[in-house]
């Protein structure tokens, strides 16, 4: 397995932090690394292994299954926007951001409608998001803001696409529909690495089944730990 990168001389953590504050993209990176590996034409070649993720104690998916989610995170993802304000219209001054791991859960097998909307408050554009695990139906989409009322009753529910990655169109939502029935840790995101950084994230926990083959197995004696 090959994983290609970008590498700092400096702490990741304050790159992050100055990228979001001017909310562009990070500096322009010291090194590409293959491996967490420099090539050869970097200076910082001769150094050795350059670390290119800082990594934490527990993995989402380890404190899932063993339990440990204290610390780790929390099960009060919101499922309706906090503070609903005229997303494609010009953005408030307060956007109410916070910090923090949430997470939603899902029972095994329940029915997801999910609706992603584009906001103007960095400004407008189209986001590729992709999420682990399934495909889903996109049963409808538009621009502007979704509108709960009008909207739902327009849905493709007789030949919707299939896809696992789908474009919110610029200023404007998209509404995609799945059936959760692989329990795991599955990662919902944009593509755009930065756009990460900026919150456009996000983790389904899918709890298991009753029967056998509906539950997440323990993880392989051989598998190698942080």
């Amino acid at each position: 397995m090959i994983f290609v990168g970008e590498w700092w001389n400096a702490n990741s953590e304050a790159v992050i932090a100055q990228a979001l504050q001017n909310g562009g993209g990070p500096n322009v990176s010291n090194a590409y690394t293959i491996n967490d590996l420099p090539g050869p034409l970097y200076n910082c070649s001769a150094q050795g292994t350059n670390p290119l993720l800082t990594t934490t104690t527990i993995a989402m998916l380890q404190a899932h299954f063993f339990q440990q989610s204290k610390g780790v995170y929390t099960t009060d993802f919101p499922t309706t926007p906090i503070f609903p304000f005229n997303y494609t219209g010009t953005p408030p001054n307060n956007i109410m951001v916070s910090n923090g791991t949430k997470e939603v859960v899902l029972p095994f097998n329940t029915s997801v409608e999910l609706v992603l909307q584009d906001t103007s408050i960095l400004g407008i554009e189209s986001h590729p998001l992709y999420l682990h695990g399934f495909n889903f139906f996109v049963v409808g989409q538009g621009f502007g803001n979704f509108d709960n009322n009008k909207d739902p009753p327009k849905f493709n529910l007789v030949d919707p696409v299939d896809r696992n990655t789908v474009g919110v169109p610029s200023g404007g939502w998209v509404a995609i529909r799945f059936q959760a029935d692989n329990p795991w840790v599955w990662f919902m995101h944009c593509h755009p690495e930065v756009h990460t950084s900026w919150g456009l994230r996000m983790d389904w926990i899918v709890l298991d089944g009753k029967l056998p083959n509906q539950k997440l197995p323990p993880p392989p004696s051989d598998l190698p730990k942080c």
